[in-house]
């Protein structure tokens, strides 16, 4: 959990950190904009695979949230059984 949270901390920084740059990119210096538009593609890459595995981390939780509560009803199904209702 706690690397989840530093890789986040890390690409908040980056688009941040390139966020100021690009207010910084003269309109005419076109080596500065190729550069800007790279590093903003590798960033926006990074964040579709964080994207991707927070959808994977959702569905997984989702499951076991699935599973946990068919185990309750069933249990509480069976407890009925038991007391006879």
């Amino acid at each position: 959990m706690m690397a989840n949270a530093s890789r986040e901390d890390a690409l908040l920084r980056k688009l941040r950190r390139l966020t100021a740059r690009a207010g910084t990119v003269k309109a005419g210096d076109r080596a500065q904009l190729i550069a800007l538009l790279d590093d903003i593609g590798t960033l926006r890459d990074l964040l579709k695979r964080e994207c991707a595995r927070l959808d994977q981390e959702f569905n997984r939780a989702s499951a076991r949230v699935t599973a946990i509560t068919a185990y309750g009803r069933s249990a509480q199904s069976v407890r009925a059984l038991r007391r006879g209702h």
